[in-house]
């Protein structure tokens, strides 16, 4: 019997430190799974049950065993955070596999994807065939992200008997309030003008901008930092 509640007590224990584990760490850990989190919790969930079957293990055993890992990950995620270099790293990057309508080889087979894979991943995205795509970009996470070809796009401007529309697609120079200054100079743009778009929506410094989006021919899409506990998001 004392090894029935000595057992309800650790699988308690391991209970509520897992959901403190998941507070902790953040959602991104279980709405954005990369292969690194996928293992990661693969790894952690292995500790914790082998602590709770050891009869030499208790709750303190358990305790620091889920604190320890915590710790590794939430160290790992603040580096991300901190680093940018280091998530191409440790999270991995998005790689373009489809460009301008043609298929990347070398991408797809770097990133072990085959034609089949890609196909599966297109029609999830209700694209049945690559005529209909301009870009694919093959996200850390393992999905697909489609920006289709101007004549498919819904409505179809093919169907509306309208001219073929050059497809845009925006590039990011502003990220965590830092400028991004190869994707500046990649779209023949300057720092100065940068900071005229800002001063014009408002902003007067870079740090103050959590993301800064660029598309020929539309202004400047500007998202500042804002503060979970500020009165206008509650309200919303």
């Amino acid at each position: 019997m004392q090894n029935y509640i000595t057992m309800f007590f650790e699988l308690l224990f391991g209970f509520f430190a897992l959901l403190a584990v998941t507070k902790i760490l953040g959602k991104t850990q279980m709405s954005q799974i990369t292969p690194f989190d996928f293992i990661s919790a693969l790894i952690l969930g292995e500790l914790v049950g082998n602590a709770l079957f050891d009869p030499n293990a208790g709750i303190l055993e358990i305790g620091f065993v889920v604190s320890v890992w915590t710790a590794i990950m939430y160290i790992s995620e603040a580096i991300t955070q901190k680093f940018k270099g280091s998530r191409a790293f440790i999270e991995g990057s998005p790689a373009i596999v489809i460009f301008r309508g043609k298929l990347i080889r070398d991408t797809m087979k770097k990133n072990k994807l085959d034609l089949d894979q890609l196909q599966h991943l297109l029609r999830a995205k209700d694209v049945f065939s690559l005529k209909e795509v301009e870009f694919a970009i093959l996200e850390s996470d393992g999905t697909m992200s489609v920006l289709k070809k101007s004549d498919y796009q819904t409505p179809s401007r093919k169907d509306m008997k309208l001219a073929p529309q050059e497809v845009i697609l925006p590039t990011t120079l502003i990220s965590d309030g830092e400028i991004l200054y190869d994707n500046l100079r990649e779209k023949n743009l300057t720092e100065d003008w940068l900071n005229k778009q800002l001063h014009e929506q408002g902003y007067s410094n870079v740090e103050d901008v959590f993301y800064a989006e660029y598309a020929k021919g539309e202004d400047l899409l500007i998202m500042p930092f804002i503060n979970r506990n500020h009165k206008k998001w509650d309200a919303e």
